[in-house]
């Protein structure tokens, strides 16, 4: 494997400084702490949020910082953890469909000092298409397997850990690793196509990557060095890239310029965002800038049919219009909490928090509209919405599905 760079995962080290301690001081000499999160108010809910079930997939993300998220596929939930297990259950209900559990050794990252045991820290994925499931490793593993039963069907390795979402386009699997580089393999056997390899990863970036977006013959994702590139499906040559930062900044901390999250595409436009930079709109087939803003963030925005919604780097929750990326509405109550990337279901954003909650806002002018708690850890990915149902995952594998009624 190649030498790893040097990460950064905001909400960790916040709930580690939170709870007194110094690693964020200690590491990058920072003379003051990261803000607490500011206290709730009481509102009137305005919809009708029922818990129809909860369940727990092992540890979940365990201490190893990845972005872990249900994936819906076919009235199925397929789950993953670090700690070696993977199941499908039955998305209405909860009921596991199948398991498959492998004891795991070895220390937590970045800390390993054990030996390794069995390949099932799985931590990038699953990512469903057809029969298939794809999911990868933090030990540099890509396994396909098949969906209704969770056998394996075929492994690959890469280079380095797979901590995002691979993606499967036209019978092809592309997969992201933290090194920087990209890979295609056969989605049938599990063979290599090609490789590109991202040379330009700083030393100091954000822990996490974006998922890869694939569609119509390219493969799009954000880079650690605040760029949005599009790679040719068929041979892995840049097709585009377009930096969406500035460099700005004294210290290496300022200058974090990571593009890491969730690309959403629409229609044929594209929308990225990056820490330390800007909110982008951009035609995804000739990679050309249609308008951009100052927004800082590294999660990603939350696509409506007139608006997008995002989270800034101190969780203030904002409504842009499509046309133009105009101020439409700010959210200042959930200041501090560290949220997820939005996801829109019905006429409402939603987004988890680090104290477990889940809130529902109101697209048409960002109030609060309804709040559950899912547990008291920290909610870091984005939820994942079907119709009327949302499915949200905490950082230690709790997981519960909640459906949303008719306005109060």
């Amino acid at each position: 494997m190649k030498r790893r760079h040097l990460l950064l995962l905001p909400l960790l080290l916040a709930t580690l400084t939170l709870s007194g301690c110094g690693l964020w001081n200690k590491l990058f000499n920072r003379g003051t702490n990261i803000q607490p999160p500011k206290a709730l108010v009481e509102f009137t809910p305005t919809l009708q949020v029922q818990e129809i079930w909860s369940t727990r997939i092992g540890d979940g993300s365990g201490r190893s910082g990845v972005r872990l998220q249900p994936t819906f596929a076919d009235g199925k939930l397929y789950l993953i953890s670090t700690d070696g297990k993977i199941e499908a259950l039955d998305a209405a209900t909860g009921k596991e469909i199948w398991e498959q559990s492998t004891r795991v050794g070895g220390g937590l990252w970045p800390f390993k000092h054990k030996k390794p045991g069995p390949d099932a820290r799985y931590a990038g994925g699953p990512t469903v298409s057809g029969s298939l499931l794809v999911v990868g490793t933090l030990d540099g593993h890509v396994y396909g397997m098949d969906a209704a039963t969770g056998k394996q069907l075929w492994s690959a390795e890469v280079d380095d850990e797979v901590i995002s979402a691979p993606a499967i386009d036209a019978g092809v699997v592309y997969v992201r690793t933290n090194s920087g580089s990209v890979y295609a393999f056969d989605a049938n056997s599990g063979e290599r196509k090609w490789a590109n390899d991202q040379a330009n990863v700083p030393l100091l970036s954000l822990r996490g990557n974006g998922p890869l977006l694939a569609a119509h013959g390219v493969v799009m994702f954000g880079s650690d060095d605040g760029s949005v590139v599009s790679l040719r499906g068929d041979t892995g040559a840049v097709q585009w890239k377009l930096p969406i930062t500035k460099g700005l900044g004294r210290t290496d901390i300022q200058k974090l310029n990571d593009a890491d999250d969730t690309l959403q595409l629409d229609n044929n436009t594209l929308y990225a965002t990056a820490y330390h930079g800007q909110l982008v709109a951009i035609d995804a087939a000739q990679g050309q800038l249609a308008w951009d803003r100052p927004f800082s963030s590294y999660v990603g925005v939350g696509v409506a049919d007139k608006e997008l919604v995002g989270v800034d780097d101190d969780s203030l929750v904002w409504a842009f219009s499509k046309d133009g990326g105009g101020d439409m509405w700010k959210q200042d109550a959930l200041q501090y909490h560290w949220l997820t990337a939005p996801v829109i279901q019905s006429q409402y954003a939603v987004v988890g928090g680090v104290e477990g909650y889940v809130h529902w806002l109101d697209l048409s002018d960002g109030k609060l509209a309804a709040r559950v708690r899912l547990s008291k850890d920290a909610i870091r990915a984005r939820p994942v919405v079907n119709g009327d149902t949302v499915y949200v995952e905490d950082v230690k594998g709790h997981v519960a599905a909640y459906r949303i009624g008719t306005a109060g």
